[in-house]
């Protein structure tokens, strides 16, 4: 009889689950974030559950670790572990080979140093501005008239990069407001949002040191034009691991659930 794991990685704008198996990765779900923690975990994990014909409710599960910001609100994991953590060895679960991950989340950013058995080094964090999140790239995207996906892609055809110099997202979203009525090339303009972005995440990601192999996980980890910039900016090249980069924290977190089943 197989085994089942479960990671719930409540975030501030989506809530993610994994289910893990002795053999791997088994499942895996993505929903909005509800106004209450405990409604998004069980939706996530709900989600996530409904691929498994084996999982009929949670008591099937050996083992749940809650992670992210509204981890300590999820009443039906069996431990909660720091978002952090969780992406280091989710990461690391993905690609052993990993040593620096920025984790890009809705409202916050995260430089992660990554030991060689995916425990975590060092880590700095910038949540104190919404520069650079993916709340800021849906503001970005609304100014352009363009969903996420067709802003993320829009820098890549760039032919020269229009700085966007303004640090704060409020007075960036109003330079990108008058350098669009001033006629510059939209795809020039997006290309300087992501690079403005990428410089952000440099003077966040030195202070933990960056080395290669590095990866970018967290939903703007899906912004084509972001990993171009930033391995423009790391002078590293970026590995796209091979499962959703949204999922990483849960993954980890399944991992977690595993080896506290196991031990």
């Amino acid at each position: 009889m197989t085994t089942y794991y479960a990671g719930c990685d409540v975030g501030s704008t989506t809530g993610k689950a994994v289910i893990l198996s002795d053999s791997g990765l088994v499942a895996g779900a993505i929903c909005n974030s509800k106004i209450d923690p405990e409604i998004t975990a069980r939706e996530a994990l709900d989600a996530a559950m409904a691929q498994v014909p084996d999982l009929h409710s949670m008591q099937d599960l050996a083992c749940i670790v809650g992670t992210g910001y509204g981890r300590t609100h999820v009443p039906f994991a069996h431990e909660n572990v720091s978002e952090i953590s969780c992406h280091a060895l989710g990461a690391h679960f993905c690609d052993p080979s990993i040593r620096t991950i920025v984790d890009i989340g809705g409202q916050d950013v995260k430089a992660i140093a990554v030991n060689e058995d995916g425990t975590v080094r060092e880590f700095a964090m910038n949540d104190k501005c919404a520069a650079g999140t993916g709340r800021f790239f849906e503001a970005m995207s609304r100014t352009f008239d363009m969903s996420l996906k067709e802003f993320s892609e829009l820098s890549l055809s760039a032919k020269k990069i229009t700085p966007v110099t303004a640090q704060c997202s409020v007075f960036a979203e109003t330079e990108v407001v008058s350098l669009i009525s001033k006629r510059h090339p939209p795809a020039d303009i997006a290309a300087g949002i992501q690079t403005a972005v990428a410089k952000r995440v440099f003077s966040l990601a030195r202070r933990v040191g960056v080395q290669p192999s590095a990866t970018v996980t967290g939903g703007c980890a899906k912004n084509a034009g972001l990993l171009k910039a930033l391995a423009r900016v790391l002078r590293v090249d970026i590995v796209v691991i091979d499962t959703d980069p949204q999922l990483a924290g849960a993954l980890g977190a399944a991992v977690f659930a595993r080896r506290r089943a196991n031990s």
